[in-house]
């Protein structure tokens, strides 16, 4: 009886390995940006690293220093956590009437489709 358990238990690991490695979509891929973008680092217990902190930088003046940083903060993470799922492209910052706009161009590994998001801080 234990071995049927102990094969049971194998395949389950199989399973959840190809399905974790198989072809994300476009709008999982997409969540995955925004909740990088959204977490601080320290914010997750196992991954103290993980996010960028863009909320930490909400109150900061709105100006060409802010852009630049939250530029490479971006793209820092981006390439950090999620080089094995996207290639980014370009991570441009614009504000516009205290508005922070961000988009982040970038194209899937798993099929080189170029891919665009928008968002508004």
């Amino acid at each position: 009886m234990s071995d049927q358990v102990t094969v049971l238990c194998i395949n389950l690991v199989t399973a959840l390995v190809i399905i974790g490695h198989g072809r994300l979509g476009r709008k999982r891929i997409q969540a995955k940006i925004l909740q990088l973008v959204l977490t601080a680092p320290g914010e997750r217990l196992n991954l103290p690293d993980f996010g960028c902190g863009l909320r930490d930088l909400v109150f900061d003046p709105n100006n060409d220093i802010l852009a630049a940083t939250t530029e490479f903060a971006i793209n820092k993470a981006l390439q950090q956590w999620l080089s094995e799922d996207i290639i980014v492209a370009s991570v441009d910052i614009s504000n516009d009437d205290g508005e922070l706009q961000i988009d982040v161009s970038y194209m899937r590994r798993d099929t080189l489709e170029p891919a665009k998001i928008k968002i508004a801080f």
